[in-house]
């Protein structure tokens, strides 16, 4: 029978009472016992997968050979929240542990890459320095050019190499 329904790779509750020869009861035991929750599709029935099957058949087995008297006593309440209680705790602490360590290594990454960019900032400014000095010099030069270009204008070629200068008007 187990081979039948391994080909449809999920079981129904139906099928596991009918593999294991048990009641709903003893299945849930087994599953507690063997730390198998059981789950649901999307309508919301329960299945089990082929290898819970088995880990149950197995747990189902060793109770038979060992102890056949011995039925688990019940977990109290309190005791099963307090359990419950204890390791969403600890998922937690876990969870914040994880959390701190990312935290410390990206912002060690971040620092990193950031010790770099102090001497970049300061390279870059330095930049900007020099390009404003050479952009006032090329201001001072051009000024200097238009003044040579006008003092070479007063200057009108006589002949033989020679030049004479004539006097600017003012209202030219």
């Amino acid at each position: 029978m187990l081979k039948e329904e391994v080909k449809e790779k999920t079981l129904s509750p139906q099928q596991v009472r009918a593999i294991l020869n048990a009641d709903n009861k003893e299945i849930v035991e087994l599953c507690k016992r063997a730390s198998i929750l059981p789950k649901k599709d999307k309508k919301g029935q329960t299945y089990f997968s082929y290898e819970e099957v088995r880990n149950l058949r197995r747990l189902q087995a060793k109770k038979g050979v060992s102890n056949p008297i011995a039925v688990s006593a019940p977990v109290p309440a309190e005791a099963a929240a307090q359990k419950q209680a204890s390791a969403i705790k600890n998922i937690l602490v876990s969870l914040k542990e994880m959390e701190t360590k990312l935290s410390d290594r990206i912002a060690k990454v971040i620092d990193e890459k950031l010790e770099g960019m102090d001497e970049v900032v300061v390279e870059l400014i330095r930049c900007k320095t020099d390009n404003e000095t050479l952009r006032q010099k090329i201001i001072d030069l051009n000024k200097e050019i238009y003044q040579l270009k006008n003092d070479l204008g007063c200057y009108k070629h006589v002949g033989f190499g020679m030049y004479r200068k004539k006097e600017k008007n003012v209202w030219e």
